[in-house]
């Protein structure tokens, strides 16, 4: 069978999944805290016909020698962890990180997992949650008579508590960072996990050590170019014709040998 079939099989099948990640990507355009996923290709082992550097004689080596290769194959998708644009809501338990850093969501098991939509909501006992209902980490509780939340860019939680002249300090926001945030496992419903490759999560306090500020009242959008995946999109299109066309010219050489010889 001819070589060409298989080879141009393995492009089929990576053209595939890079079309599955851009739609992926452009389906979450509007999500907020999602960072847009990129296709890493590889290419596969090479038959080694012709040793490069081999002896042609006993004085002269080959100066490339001949090596075809089998193919493509993605190797991993790789989160792009660049901003997006702030987007102002004005809601009090709305927040955004200006630059690096996490916000710790404990999740039913007990295990932290980390996020970068700032969406959060009240539960019925006052803890602050996200949308699941998973209790935001360090919890803080907000009075049920408090008023006018506020949270400073370094994470202090404060509000105004019925009875008490000065706001009162609910709590403080401790941001996470690793050392390679490409290594996070997606869990999705915009969580991550700590996994060997990213590191161990390192906590402090927003707006030190290189973390991001909060900002109150405002929510990261999705870092997805639209446009830029709509470029993929045809890139990617057109590479599929082009082996799905291999595919073809292979199967007309092996057609003109069947019906001639």
């Amino acid at each position: 069978m001819h070589a060409a079939l298989y080879i141009s099989k393995t492009g089929l099948a990576a053209q595939d999944v890079k079309l599955a990640t851009i739609s992926n990507n452009l389906s979450n355009a509007a999500t907020v805290g999602y960072k847009r996923d990129h296709v890493n290709f590889e290419d596969l082992l090479y038959q080694i016909q012709r040793q490069p550097g081999g002896q042609s004689s006993q004085d002269t080596q080959l100066p490339s020698g001949l090596q075809v290769g089998t193919g493509v194959r993605v190797v991993a998708t790789q989160k792009q962890f660049t901003g997006g644009s702030l987007q102002v809501t004005e809601q009090g338990l709305d927040m955004a990180i200006s630059n690096r850093g996490f916000f710790q969501i404990q999740l039913p098991n007990g295990e932290t997992a980390y996020t970068r939509n700032g969406e959060f909501h009240l539960n019925n006992n006052g803890d602050i949650v996200n949308a699941s209902g998973y209790l935001f980490q360090p919890n803080i509780t907000i009075p049920e008579n408090a008023s006018n939340i506020t949270i400073s860019t370094d994470g202090v939680v404060s509000a105004n508590v019925f009875g008490q002249a000065a706001p009162q300090q609910l709590g403080d926001i401790q941001l996470a960072d690793f050392v390679n945030p490409a290594g996070l496992q997606s869990l999705g419903g915009n969580l991550f996990i700590a996994t060997a490759s990213s590191g161990d999560a390192q906590t402090g306090t927003p707006g030190l050590n290189g973390l991001g500020e909060i900002i109150q009242g405002s929510l990261e959008n999705s870092n997805v170019d639209v446009v830029e995946e709509m470029v993929n999109m045809i890139t990617t299109q057109r590479a599929y014709e082009m082996n799905s066309k291999v595919v073809s010219t292979a199967d007309q050489m092996l057609q003109f040998i069947s019906q001639n010889l």
